[in-house]
């Protein structure tokens, strides 16, 4: 399977464990902070690269999610690199993956009884 079938497969979302959770919100304060100190202007496609960088990171830790690409092209306008966009794409992307695991009951086990 080439690079682009396997970008384009939905994956499988990884467990959401506290190191992860940590490394992910480390990850973007970091990229946001470095952005803001850069300024409106970046140096030389900077901004871009960090960008790239934290998508690629949070792809990695956080699995897909549709709020990533919103993220990243809005990283692109002149102003908005200077907002904290990652870190609040990542407290939502945790804070909807985290509703959604504890609104799921869990399996019945054997000999449960479903109720229908």
């Amino acid at each position: 399977m080439g690079f682009l079938a396997r970008l384009l497969t939905p994956s499988r979302v990884p467990a959401l464990t506290r190191s992860r959770v940590y490394t992910s919100y480390a990850v973007a304060i970091v990229i946001d902070v470095v952005q803001f100190g850069l300024g409106p202007i970046g140096w030389a496609g900077a901004d871009e690269v960090l960008d790239v960088i934290a998508a690629a990171v949070q792809y990695r830790l956080l699995g897909f999610h549709p709020l990533l690409l919103p993220t990243f092209l809005l990283e692109f306008l002149p102003i908005t690199d200077m907002l904290p966009t990652w870190t609040a794409c990542v407290a939502i992307v945790i804070s909807t993956r985290k509703a959604r695991v504890d609104d799921d009951p869990p399996p019945p086990g054997p000999g449960q009884v479903i109720d229908v």
